[in-house]
C-alpha cells in the first residue's frame, strides 16, 4: 500500500468506501432486517410467494419448494430451507408434514426431500391479493416478485425477528395473534393499546422494563414440584432448548453453585426436564440457585429495528401496530373499491345483454354486409336505452355483445337475468354502505379473524412480575471477611488470630462490600482475598438495597449534623463522600435501622442554655440521598453522641428552648 502513489491510493479508498456502503445497504435491506409493512425478510417473502404460486391445496415436497424459490432468491438453497423450517415451526403461515425438528429440544429437521409443506389457511386469507401487490423483476429478469405482500395481519409483531447486519442488529419479540388483532380494534376505536410478548416455548415473562419493544424482559422456566425431592421444568424461556438448559444446569452443579443428584430429559411434544435433588437439599434453595446460575432465567434485550420506506428505523411496538392497522384499513378500502368497479362492470355487461336480447336488437344486424356497419347498427340500436345504463357505451361493450353465441340467445331466461341483476345491485349497495363506515367494516373483519383463528393460537407465556434473584443472595455465604485496624488489611484469607475482632462479616464470593471510613469517605469493592485499606475503616458490610443508614457526623465547622439515607448507588471501586472533608470532620455515630432509633446529643455547656443534652427521635428525619448535608443538631458544639435506643424515654423537652435548633418536623 505504501508503494502506491498518493493519487491512486485516494481513488482506491474511494472505491472501497463506495463498495462497502453498497454492501452494507444490501445486507441491511435485502437480508437481515425485516420490512415494517409485511414483517418479512426478502427470503421469507419470496418463499411465501412461491408457495402461493404453487398452491393447489395439497402438500409439496420441501425440496421442490426450495428449488422453485431459488428462481426468485439469488442466494443458496440452505438459507431458503432454514427460513422455511423457521416459518413452519412458528405455526402461523405454513402447514407442515413430516419431521421439521423440535423447537424444545433443538433437534434438526429432516432433509428437504423427506418433508412436505403448504400454505396455511391463515396465510391464504390474509397475505395475498394480486390487485394490491406491486411486482418487480426478479434478480435474473425471468420472473416477477412482490416488493412487499399486502399483509392484513401485523406479521412483524406476530412472528418476531432476529438479524445481524453491518453496524446494526434487530431483535423483535413475537406476540399473540388474538391480542394483536384486539389491539388493532382498540386503536380503531381510539382506545389505548398495550402489547406484550408471547413466546412459542411458553415460560414466564416479566415485562416491567419492556419499554415498547426496546427495553429488557426477563424470562423464566415454569417449574413444578411433584414431591419434595423433585423439580420438573415444563416450559422454557425465549430461544432456549432443553439441551442448552441442561448443559447450563450441569455446569452450575460442577461449579458447586447448586446441588443435584440427577437430571433427565423426557421432552417430546411437551417439555419435561426432571431434576432430582441431592440428599438434604431444600427445593426452595435449589430453585433460587437455578434462576441465579443457570439458563432457567434469562434477560433479553429487544431492539425493534426495521425497514421503513427503504431506510432502517428504530420504532416502538405501538407505532408499528398503528401503521399496520392504517395499512389494513387502506387495503380493505382499496379491495372494496376494486370489487365495486368489478360489480359495476358486471352489472353494465348484464344490462346490455338483457337489452340486446330482450329487445331483439340482434335482428337489426342480420342484413349488414360488413363489420363497420354491424357496429354502427348496434350503437344506433342501443342509443334509446342510454338512460338505463350507468356509463357510456364503449367499443369493448359492442364487441362483447357481438360475441354472444346463438345458443345463449335461444336459451335466454328473462327471470334469471332479472334475478342476477337484482343480486348485483344488492351487492353494490352493500359495498357502498361498507365504504361509508370503514372503521366498522375493518373491526368486523378483525373480529372474524379472532373468532376463526384465535382459539388455534392461545397465549403460551404467562405475564408476571417477579423479584430478581440476586446471585449473591442465592450463593452460599461461606466466606468470613475480617478487618484488623492494626495493620489495615481486609479480606477473607486473613487468619483469624491475625485479624483480631475489629470488624468482620459473613458473605459469598458474589457479594460486594460497602466500606465507610471515619472521615466520611466510602466505596464499594468486590470481596477481596487480602487488601490494604488503612487504619480508619469505620464500618463494613454486604451491599443490600434494604439498608437504611442513620449518620451523625461532625462537619468542617465543628457543628454536628444528622441525616438518614438508603444504600447509595455506586460504581465499583470509585470513592465517594458522605459529607464535606475537613480537618475536624468525622463520623460520630452510624446506626442501621429504619425506625425506632433514638440518640442523645451532649452539648458543650453554655450559661445561657437551659439544657445541655438533647434526645432525638431519628424517625422524625426524612430519608434522603447519601449526598444530602442533613440537619444541624444544634448551634453549639456536640461533645458526644450516645445510642439510647431501647432505654426509657424522658419527658419530652421542646428543642426550641435550645438556641439555634431547628425542628426536623418543619422541613418541607
Amino acid at each position: 500500500m505504501n508503494n502506491i502513489p498518493e493519487q491512486q491510493r485516494g481513488k482506491l479508498h474511494q472505491l472501497f468506501d463506495a463498495n462497502f456502503l453498497d454492501y452494507t445497504s444490501y445486507v441491511i435491506r435485502e437480508r437481515a432486517i425485516p420490512d415494517v409493512d409485511d414483517g418479512l425478510k426478502p427470503v421469507q417473502r419470496r418463499l411465501l410467494q412461491t408457495l402461493h404460486n404453487m398452491d393447489d391445496g395439497r402438500f409439496h415436497k420441501v425440496a421442490n419448494v426450495v428449488g422453485e424459490t431459488m428462481k426468485l432468491h439469488p442466494h443458496g438453497d440452505q438459507s431458503i430451507f432454514d427460513a422455511l423450517v423457521n416459518l413452519a415451526n412458528k405455526g402461523y403461515l405454513v402447514d407442515r408434514q413430516g419431521n421439521f425438528g423440535n423447537i424444545f429440544t433443538g433437534d434438526q429437521a429432516s432433509a428437504p426431500r423427506y418433508i412436505e409443506c403448504r400454505l396455511s389457511p391463515l396465510a391464504r386469507e390474509t397475505l395475498f391479493n394480486k390487485d394490491l401487490t406491486e411486482f418487480i423483476d426478479s434478480y435474473d429478469g425471468r420472473m416477477q416478485e412482490p416488493v412487499r405482500l399486502p399483509a392484513k395481519i401485523p406479521l412483524l409483531l406476530l412472528l418476531g425477528a432476529e438479524g445481524i447486519a453491518v453496524g446494526m442488529a434487530t431483535k423483535i419479540m413475537p406476540h399473540n395473534l388474538s391480542e394483536l388483532l384486539q389491539a388493532q380494534i382498540d386503536y380503531l376505536h381510539g382506545q389505548e393499546i398495550v402489547l406484550y410478548p408471547d413466546f412459542p416455548r411458553g415460560g414466564i415473562i416479566d415485562i416491567s422494563d419492556y419499554n415498547h419493544g426496546n427495553g429488557r424482559i426477563r424470562c423464566r422456566v415454569r417449574l413444578e414440584q411433584p414431591d419434595a425431592k423433585t423439580i420438573v421444568i415444563t416450559e422454557l424461556p425465549y430461544n432456549i432448548t432443553t439441551q442448552s438448559l441442561i448443559e447450563s444446569i450441569e455446569k452450575a452443579a460442577k461449579a458447586n453453585k447448586l446441588k443435584i443428584a440427577a437430571i433427565n430429559d423426557y421432552t417430546a411434544e411437551k417439555v419435561e426436564v426432571e431434576i432430582k435433588l441431592a440428599r438434604g437439599v431444600l427445593a426452595e434453595e435449589t430453585i433460587d440457585a437455578l434462576y441465579a446460575f443457570t439458563d432457567c432465567e434469562l434477560s433479553v434485550s429487544p431492539s425493534l429495528v426495521t425497514i421503513q420506506e427503504n431506510m432502517p428505523r428504530q420504532l416502538q411496538v405501538e407505532e408499528i401496530l398503528r401503521r399496520n392497522t392504517d395499512q389494513l384499513l387502506n387495503n380493505l378500502q382499496r379491495e372494496l373499491h376494486i370489487e365495486l368497479e368489478r360489480l359495476e362492470e358486471k352489472w353494465h355487461a348484464r344490462k346490455l345483454e338483457q337489452i340486446f336480447i330482450e329487445e331483439r336488437l340482434y335482428k337489426q344486424i342480420e342484413e349488414k354486409i360488413n363489420y363497420k356497419a354491424v357496429v354502427s347498427t348496434v350503437r344506433q340500436a342501443l342509443a334509446p336505452y342510454a338512460d338505463e345504463l350507468r356509463r357510456k357505451l364503449t367499443s369493448e361493450d359492442v364487441e362483447r355483445l357481438l360475441e354472444i353465441k346463438i345458443r345463449r340467445i335461444s336459451r335466454y331466461d328473462i327471470n334469471r337475468q332479472e334475478k342476477e341483476l337484482r343480486e348485483i345491485e344488492k351487492a353494490l349497495a352493500r359495498i357502498r354502505e361498507q365504504l361509508t363506515d370503514m372503521v366498522g367494516f375493518t373491526t368486523r373483519y378483525l373480529e372474524a379473524l379472532i373468532s376463526k383463528y384465535g382459539p388455534l393460537f392461545p397465549r403460551r407465556s404467562e405475564l408476571r412480575a417477579f423479584d430478581e434473584v440476586d446471585a449473591r443472595a442465592a450463593a452460599i455465604s461461606n466466606l468470613n471477611v475480617f478487618y484488623t485496624r492494626g495493620n489495615g488489611f481486609i479480606g477473607h484469607k486473613i487468619k483469624v488470630e491475625e485479624a483480631g475482632s475489629d470488624l468482620e462479616c459473613c458473605c459469598s464470593e458474589y457479594d460486594r462490600l460497602l466500606l465507610i471510613f471515619k472521615d466520611g469517605l466510602y466505596k464499594v469493592i468486590n470481596v477481596p482475598d487480602k487488601l490494604f485499606v488503612g487504619p480508619d475503616l469505620h464500618w463494613m458490610g454486604v451491599v443490600r438495597n434494604d439498608l437504611v443508614f442513620n449518620l451523625i457526623y461532625r462537619g468542617p465547622e465543628n457543628l454536628a449534623y444528622v441525616k438518614r439515607f438508603v444504600m447509595p448507588k455506586f460504581i465499583l471501586n470509585r470513592e465517594y463522600r458522605l459529607f464535606e472533608a475537613g480537618k475536624r470532620a468525622a463520623i460520630l455515630l452510624l446506626l442501621l435501622g429504619k425506625e425506632g432509633l433514638r440518640i442523645r446529643a451532649s452539648l458543650a455547656p453554655s450559661s445561657r442554655a437551659k439544657y445541655n443534652a438533647l434526645e432525638i427521635e431519628l424517625d422524625d428525619y426524612q430519608i434522603k440521598g447519601a449526598g444530602a448535608k442533613g440537619k444541624r443538631i444544634a448551634s453549639r458544639t456536640v461533645r458526644r453522641i450516645t445510642d439510647i435506643t431501647g432505654t426509657p424515654k424522658k419527658p419530652k423537652v421542646s428543642p426550641l428552648e435550645l438556641p439555634g435548633f431547628t425542628s426536623p418536623k418543619k422541613e418541607n
